[in-house]
């Protein structure tokens, strides 16, 4: 499938992205990052293939030692018909004991959240996610990096213009 009809586009990493979640970059200072699978079904295959779906209100959780990904939207396929998804189910993430442990200490004692980043089929066409242990930013960092990326951006300008 082509990135022309809709669908997913490609990625740095060589598989298609269908997902970003640009505002996590913003809203987050991303503290580590993880590669997690996503236990899916078909019909829910077939619609991230079509590059459909929405991971910008989601976030991960852990319940009974296990992490599931919530409130992310992936629409219905339509050729489905009766056999069909729920569009915002309780999704499992794959991921080693070690890496949940490490994600549950950082959500229950330091009060840090897992946010998903991007949602993506990597080189074997296996759908994965990435999620980052986050800590929220306060308006006034939000500001701060804000002016950071202005002031980089002009400094690349005129570096180009001083040659």
């Amino acid at each position: 499938m082509s990135s022309k009809s809709g669908g997913a586009k490609p990625s740095r990493k060589g598989g298609k992205v269908v997902a970003d979640n640009r505002r996590a970059r913003y809203d987050y200072e991303l503290l580590e990052t993880f590669e997690a699978g996503v236990e899916l079904l078909g019909t829910e295959v077939k619609a991230l293939r079509q590059g459909k779906a929405n991971i910008a209100e989601s976030y991960a959780a852990v319940e009974a030692g296990e992490l599931f990904l919530i409130n992310c939207h992936i629409p219905e396929y339509m050729q489905a018909n009766r056999f069909n998804h729920e569009p915002r189910r309780k999704r499992k993430l794959l991921l080693h004991k070690r890496e949940i442990a490490r994600l549950a200490i950082g959500i229950q004692r330091q009060g840090l959240t897992v946010v998903p980043l991007r949602l993506f089929f990597n080189d074997r066409g296996r759908v994965k996610l990435d999620i980052a242990l986050a800590r929220g930013k306060k308006h006034y960092d939000k500001r701060l990096t804000e002016r950071n990326r202005d002031w980089q951006i002009d400094k690349a300008r005129l570096m180009r213009e001083r040659g």
